[in-house]
């Protein structure tokens, strides 16, 4: 093949490389130890001794001509390649694939909420913790070893004397036991028993009050609670006592409230009484109040445990408490502002 054929050959092909690659093996072919330009050179042996010379420069000549053309055309293959995968690759930036707005889980929202009109009342919150010492859970709230209100709660032992707290009046009791009354306090968090159905879960949320000082009085405890509920459930809410039993308060009393649904003039959620138990509540028993220290013939108080899962479902209307620990973003996102 002579330089002439070569050389129109070799802009035929390189005009034709539509990749790198192909430029790659097109550049081996012309340019390479066994390439048509290197086959050419070597046939210069071949021609008489005055030709040669110019034979040599003409070759030369090419061969820098071709390495031109494939590093010119290597960068145009480069470029068009990085504008195609630029072109598939792209992300779509208009594409109306936001993230979610996240949202208050709605025991949390309750638990602000009663947190905000507790203080408002005057009252401090305090928290405590989820492990606990049997003594802080029972003995020092009167319910010792025997007592059959331990059959009602199914604990969760970690040792013989330490468990997973039943109750946030465990911190009441260390709370009694290092500060000196006047105390007004509620203690927000999660407690643990075992048990579960529709209306029970092992893990729920409780919010738990309490007031000691001179002269307290049922009174005292059903104002604060008519206020809470009136602010939770609506203005118009009532509230009734029904007399109850509870080892650390004495006289015990089951808190009603009137059903926000219907408003007291009974519906399927308030099984046609018009009513709710809500909360649990009383005077705080004086052994309560002398095994933490006070002296019970000079202060008293009232105490109260509400269960934060059930003011939530019965604020918003939610029929089951196990949707509250699913993590469905169905569920949740009603939630959202």
């Amino acid at each position: 093949m002579t330089i002439a054929e070569i050389k129109t050959e070799f802009y035929n092909a390189i005009t034709n490389c539509k990749t790198v690659s192909e430029l790659q093996d097109l550049k081996v072919k012309y340019l390479g130890k066994t390439g048509e330009l290197t086959a050419v050179l070597k046939s210069i042996k071949d021609l008489p001794a005055e030709e040669r010379p110019s034979f040599g420069a003409k070759v030369n000549e090419l061969r820098k001509e071709m390495e031109s053309c494939f590093g010119q055309r290597a960068e145009l293959l480069k470029s068009e390649e990085m504008q195609r995968r630029l072109r598939e690759e792209k992300v779509d930036i208009s594409l109306t694939s936001y993230p979610r707005r996240g949202a208050l889980h709605p025991v949390t929202l309750v638990e602000r909420e009663i947190c905000d009109l507790m203080i408002a009342m005057g009252f401090e919150v305090l928290s405590g913790p989820e492990i606990e010492t049997d003594y802080y859970n029972f003995q020092a709230l009167n319910i010792p070893e025997d007592h059959p209100a331990r059959d009602m709660q199914d604990t969760f032992y970690v040792t013989d004397s330490i468990l997973l707290r039943t109750q946030t009046s465990a911190m009441q009791a260390r709370l009694m036991e290092r500060k000196n009354p006047p105390l007004k306090v509620v203690c927000p968090g999660k407690v643990y028993r075992s048990d579960s159905d529709a209306s029970h879960s092992p893990v729920f949320h409780q919010i738990e009050g309490l007031v000691v000082d001179k002269n307290i009085t049922l009174c005292d405890l059903k104002g604060t609670l008519e206020y809470l509920a009136s602010h939770l459930f609506g203005a118009n809410t009532k509230v009734r006592f029904r007399p109850s039993f509870f080892p650390f308060t004495e006289p015990s009393v089951e808190v009603d409230v009137t059903c926000s649904n219907c408003g007291g003039k009974g519906c399927s959620l308030c099984k046609g009484t018009g009513w709710i138990e809500l909360l649990g509540a009383g005077m705080v028993n004086p052994v309560v109040l002398e095994n933490c220290g006070i002296d019970s013939t000079k202060y008293n108080g009232y105490a109260f445990g509400i269960g934060m899962d059930r003011v939530a479902m019965i604020k918003y209307g939610i029929p089951d408490i196990r949707l509250f620990f699913e993590n469905d973003q169905r569920f949740l996102k009603q939630f959202s502002k």
